[in-house]
């Protein structure tokens, strides 16, 4: 079975969560299956390998898994992007826009060389606006980034777009599943 199938398999929908109208897709099936999980990194790395990256970003807080899963296996350092003042030391901090309201994120100011090309990941592409805001994060430190991958795309809420606004290109952008609308 290919991976896009035996992930859209083992992902579990949960409906009205958190709240009402809501079809939550939960990956905890995927963290309970070892070998699955190994051939998500996998084809993070064989994806995005050619071009090649420096450095490896998560998002908090499944981001870190996939991240420093793909850190242990490339060898490659691994920077963390955190909620607001979870952080020690000097940070740059992004605000962006939630549908109930406004969170931040921030990074550590000398957490990536000028210049260095980052691979930036997450489980779960919503509207975007977290990862455009770790987008902006990696460029105040004068990194570059090389691309941005994600466990699940909910294309459906047009977050590709969004992507798109910072300067992302649609070669820079994987999703080893998509989701329409209703799915």
């Amino acid at each position: 079975m290919d991976l896009t199938s035996e992930l859209k398999e083992r992902i579990r929908t949960v409906p009205d969560f958190p709240k009402p109208g809501i079809l939550f897709k939960d990956i905890t099936p995927i963290f309970e299956d070892p070998p699955l999980l190994a051939r998500c990194i996998d084809a993070i790395d064989n994806h995005f390998s050619a071009g090649g990256y420096d450095l490896i970003g998560g998002i908090e807080a499944r981001g870190f898994i996939f991240g420093a899963m793909l850190s242990q296996k490339t060898g490659k350092p691994f920077i963390p992007i955190r909620k607001a003042g979870k952080l020690p030391g000097k940070t740059f901090r992004e605000s962006y826009q939630l549908e109930y309201g406004q969170a931040e994120i921030e990074i550590h100011q000398d957490a990536i060389p000028a210049g260095a090309r980052i691979l930036l990941l997450d489980d779960l592409l919503a509207t975007g606006g977290t990862a455009a805001a770790a987008i902006k994060l990696i460029e105040q430190t004068g990194g570059k980034l090389a691309g941005i991958a994600f466990l699940i795309d909910l294309a459906f809420l047009g977050s590709l777009a969004r992507l798109r606004e910072t300067g992302v290109t649609d070669d820079q952008i994987l999703s080893l599943v998509s989701y329409g609308a209703g799915q």
